[in-house]
């Protein structure tokens, strides 16, 4: 399992897909053999989830930078360097950990793992190398339009999911929008192609209710909100919310006190903070750092409602929280395209009620309704809650290790 997603790295939603497959594999006959990055490369790293590892499992790191932190002067680095991403450093050493570690283990099959493109560069190189049956996760979409934005970036995107679409014998998206566009862009690969979507790890839940934390609401007496991760300045855009924010509180519809938006963890807090002076709504605002996985979860039991924001340029992802919020069982404020597929996730779990991210107005109404309000059509039903569980997307996943071996 080649990752750059693995604990100790802090601060990703991303790692938990790459754990909890690795968790519960060996359930279905399956033992994962974890290639991944030294922790040097990671920005910050935390021991929380280091535990979760099962015992025995076997972790390899190979040497890696970042490019943008361990190889610029003065915040200036080459682009080449950063090219199809700032760790492309972990491709060469993990080349040769990974031969190693097929020599020593004789495993039966490859899985790579996106958002880091040099997993693939690494997948690709081990199969090429071996022979070995290729599972490519790409999770989400890789070139699309505008993105990345460096023309010769985009270009070795492209590049790098040809060659993984005509080679791997499997490509796995999260979504069912990603899926159809890549069938639509490689047709010859459109049989090889799936979904398997993220979820969330029910062991994890449970250790967090039965906590002896705190269990009072967030803010008693003040209507919470929560955004538990990134928000992106172009796909999570928060302009929108922010002015819906000013116009309730012009309005006298809302007042501080009544109302509180909390965001865990976005990395862009000087951006939150910002939009949230310039619309003059700072006290509806609140802005919290990075905490460990558990108490990340054990703060959305604790929320009045959970918030979920996702821009129509990403209409074929779902964030992975999404999955998380739902096991959390509490209302879910969804801020997206309806014709996306975050939208249909949620209406085909129960949470029917939503608004646009681009529409001030919509939010408007839709924040307005919060307090003291109706969760009608905000909740999700027990039977998508139960159908989303890490365990089971695991259990399908081990299906397509055993059909590459009766293939083979």
């Amino acid at each position: 399992m080649i990752a750059y997603h693995f604990p100790p790295l802090q601060g990703s939603s991303g790692i938990q897909r790459t754990l909890r497959f690795a968790q519960h594999l060996p359930r279905f006959g399956w033992q994962p053999l974890v290639l991944t990055a030294d922790p040097r490369a990671y920005e910050r790293t935390s021991e929380d989830l280091n535990a979760d590892v099962p015992a025995g499992t076997v972790v390899r790191r190979a040497f890696a930078l970042d490019t943008a932190r361990h190889l610029s002067i003065a915040g200036r680095y080459v682009g080449a360097m950063a090219r199809p991403d700032r760790w492309v450093s972990w491709r060469f050493d993990a080349v040769r950990v990974g031969l190693q570690m097929i020599r020593q283990f004789k495993p039966r099959a490859i899985w790579s793992t996106y958002p880091i493109a040099t997993a693939h560069l690494i997948g690709a190189a081990l199969h090429r190398k071996t022979g070995l049956p290729w599972i490519a996760d790409f999770r989400d979409p890789m070139a699309q339009d505008g993105y990345p934005a460096d023309p010769l970036t985009h270009a070795q995107y492209v590049d790098i999911e040809r060659e993984v679409l005509h080679h791997a014998q499997r490509s796995m998206f999260t979504t069912p929008g990603a899926a159809r566009n890549y069938a639509r862009r490689y047709p010859a690969a459109a049989e090889r192609i799936m979904v398997l979507e993220n979820g969330y790890d029910e062991e994890s839940f449970a250790a967090a209710e039965s906590g002896a934390g705190d269990r009072s609401p967030l803010n008693p007496g003040c209507f919470t909100l929560l955004h538990s991760g990134i928000v992106y300045p172009s796909e999570r855009d928060p302009t929108q919310l922010m002015q819906a924010l000013r116009q309730l509180a012009g309005s006298g519809a809302l007042r501080p006190g009544q109302l509180k938006i909390r965001f865990r963890a976005s990395a862009h807090d000087g951006l939150l903070k910002n939009l949230a002076e310039q619309h003059g709504v700072s006290d509806f605002v609140e802005l919290m750092p990075p905490v460990g996985y558990r108490e990340a979860l054990a703060e959305m039991l604790r929320a009045d409602a959970l918030l979920v924001m996702q821009a129509s340029n990403c209409n074929a992802q779902v964030p992975a929280k999404v999955y998380e919020y739902l096991r959390s069982r509490r209302p879910i404020v969804t801020l997206t395209d309806p014709a996306g597929d975050t939208a249909e996730v949620l209406r085909r779990s129960g949470v029917t009620t939503s608004a646009r991210l681009d529409d001030a107005d919509e939010i408007s109404r839709l924040l307005h309704a919060l307090p003291g309000g109706s969760a009608e059509g905000l909740l999700a039903t027990p039977a998508a809650v139960q159908a989303a569980s890490r365990a089971g997307r695991t259990a399908v996943l081990a299906g397509e290790l055993d059909r590459l071996q009766t293939q083979a």
